[in-house]
């Protein structure tokens, strides 16, 4: 991958990292700043839920960040871009889908056909 390509991707994965803890500040910030007292149960248990839901996204994301971490420290390494299992270059339109990408997409092919013949 040549390095305007590569700057390219870091600049997206840079982007998204920031976009991520800018939206984790926001829901710490939110979930910490009020002090909501509901008299009715109800409303309360929406409370909880919507906060529940909210944090399994944050988790979603923290894993993401690691990933976007992992994918920049490859980009340190030189093998960004390459793929984990048989060495081919990740194609340009799959890493602009999924910048984060470990395989081909042949190989995440044959894993995603292995999951199912397992039941996973």
């Amino acid at each position: 991958m040549d390095k305007e390509t590569q700057a390219l991707f870091k600049e997206i994965l840079t982007r998204r990292l920031n976009e991520l803890f800018s939206e984790a500040e926001k829901t710490v910030a939110g979930m910490t700043d009020t002090e909501e007292t509901f008299p009715d149960p109800t409303d309360r248990a929406t409370l909880e839920s919507d906060r529940n839901f909210i944090l399994r996204i944050r988790d979603r994301e923290r894993k993401l960040i690691m990933k976007i971490r992992e994918a920049m420290q490859r980009m340190e390494d030189g093998t960004f871009g390459l793929c984990e299992v048989c060495g081919d270059d990740i194609g340009i339109d799959r890493l602009m889908a999924r910048p984060v990408t470990t395989l081909c997409i042949e190989c995440k092919r044959r894993q995603e056909a292995n999951e199912r013949a397992r039941g996973l």
